[in-house]
């Protein structure tokens, strides 16, 4: 009957969806804010109580980090950000050569003796490859102009972003810690000590990944541009930092960056692409051996290939965000769940021991 009440309900919901739309939208503006406050939030939050604990008051600190970080923005506007632009419009002119020589290099090695039997059908792979990536582009092209709305519509939401940002995470830090006193009259006397036994639970779990989570991350993004500036790679700064963006996916972020560094490495020669595997081997050594154990250890205590299937569902569910929300949302949803399946077990009884159910007799 449960289960008919529930079902019964959502099919009514689906009924008068179109209600919602309002409270949709509302959350489609103000969601993506929270969320970057909230992430901010936990990563300048320890700053603010360790000089807090000093006797330093929070309104003095969070100023001074607001100022500290918009210095590190207009450090980034002024010397950062142009050698990106100029390095990321430098790989785009010479992309053409690039792959010339790629193609060049792969028909050569075809060539040899050794793959004869093999070279046809790999050859007709990489034209149909070649074909769709022209198609691709075309279709790209022909495209632009038609979404030239979504993408007003995306600086207009980046916009907004950067507005309110700044006010949401200024009261977060401030007033963060009368949140819990605040809805806490609100919970009904019984849920109480569980709901905020939960709440308090979800908090460390997410504070510890996005903290742990961007510390890897900026480490993973120094060791590349460093390993890469060492053996002469070209675009060392833009690949170091694509590194260490696409090390916030996690098990998959770092095979993807380097991928535009072993294209680089083919078309330098033999040489270069050992050197890339070699600061690929010593980055993956550093990062799993001290790094990730140091600041992460096993703190979300989520399997692997539980990682893998969250990112790819939540990934094909909600886009980018999703895979980079995916495994924090899912922590969140693991600590509930864990919580109602102990209080199941209390309440039925049907998890009791042998011995204490004939104890009971």
């Amino acid at each position: 009957m449960v289960i008919l009440l529930i079902l019964l309900i959502l099919l009514v919901f689906t009924k008068v969806s179109n209600l919602f739309t309002p409270v949709a939208q509302f959350l489609g503006i103000v969601g993506v804010p929270i969320i970057v406050s909230g992430l901010l939030y936990y990563l300048l939050n320890p700053v603010v109580n360790f000089f807090e604990k000093r006797g330093i008051k929070r309104v003095y600190t969070i100023s001074a980090l607001f100022i500290t970080i918009l210095g590190l923005i207009i450090w980034g506007i002024v010397i950062l950000i142009p050698k990106i632009e100029y390095q990321t419009k430098s790989f785009i002119t010479e992309w053409p050569h690039y792959w010339e020589i790629i193609e060049q290099k792969t028909t050569e090695f075809l060539a040899l003796p050794a793959l004869s039997e093999f070279s046809e059908p790999f050859e007709k792979y990489f034209n149909e490859l070649t074909a769709s990536i022209s198609s691709l582009a075309k279709t790209v092209s022909k495209t632009t102009f038609n979404s030239l709305g979504n993408i007003v519509g995306a600086v207009a939401n980046i916009v907004v972003m950067v507005i309110t940002v700044p006010f949401i995470l200024f009261y977060l830090l401030k007033d963060g810690k009368q949140l819990v006193p605040y809805i806490t009259p609100v919970i009904p006397t019984k849920m109480r000590k569980p709901t905020l036994r939960v709440l308090e639970d979800i908090n460390k779990q997410l504070s510890s990944y996005v903290r742990g989570q961007v510390t890897v991350a900026f480490a993973v993004a120094v060791m590349f541009m460093i390993g890469f500036s060492v053996i002469g790679l070209e675009y060392s700064v833009t690949l170091g930092i694509l590194a260490g963006v696409l090390n916030l996916i996690p098990y998959i972020g770092s095979a993807l960056a380097t991928i535009p560094a072993i294209v680089l490495a083919l078309v330098n020669g033999p040489k270069m692409l050992v050197a890339v595997i070699i600061v690929f081997i010593v980055e993956q050594t550093i990062e799993g051996r001290v790094v990730s154990p140091l600041v992460l250890g096993s703190q979300l205590d989520i399997h692997p290939i539980t990682i893998i299937f969250v990112l790819l569902s939540a990934g094909k569910l909600f886009g980018v965000l999703g895979v980079i929300l995916g495994i924090p949302g899912y922590a969140a949803i693991k600590v509930v769940a864990i919580h109602v399946f102990t209080w199941y077990k209390e309440v039925s009884g049907l998890y009791e021991d042998e011995e204490e159910t004939i104890e009971t007799q």
